[in-house]
C-alpha cells in the first residue's frame, strides 16, 4: 500500500521548532517533516481513536443482543453488585 504524501507549509514558533528539532534528532530524521509525521504517530492515538472495524462492531452488536433476550431489563439492587464484587 502507498502512502499518499501531502505537501503543506506550516509556521512554527521557536518552541515547536525546537521540540520538532529534538524529535528529529532522538529518532534519527532526515527532515522535520519525517519528525511532524513521527509526532503525529506518537501522540494521535490520545486525540483520534482507531476507526472500529465492521465485524468487530457486528460482534458487539450480537452479544447485546444476546444479553437483552436472556436478562431483558432486569434490573441490579446495589446490594446484589456489591455481592457479585464481593464488596
Amino acid at each position: 500500500m502507498t502512502e499518499q504524501l501531502i505537501s503543506a507549509r506550516v509556521k512554527l514558533n521557536n518552541y515547536s521548532n525546537k521540540i520538532l528539532g529534538i524529535i528529529k534528532l532522538k529518532f534519527d530524521l532526515h527532515d522535520k517533516s519525517e519528525a511532524v509525521n513521527k509526532f503525529v504517530e506518537i501522540f494521535g492515538e490520545t486525540i483520534l481513536e482507531e476507526e472500529v472495524s465492521d465485524d468487530y462492531l457486528a460482534k458487539v452488536i450480537s452479544l447485546t443482543k444476546k444479553h437483552l433476550e436472556k436478562y431483558k431489563n432486569k434490573k441490579m439492587s446495589l446490594a446484589e453488585l456489591d455481592k457479585l464484587c464481593e464488596l
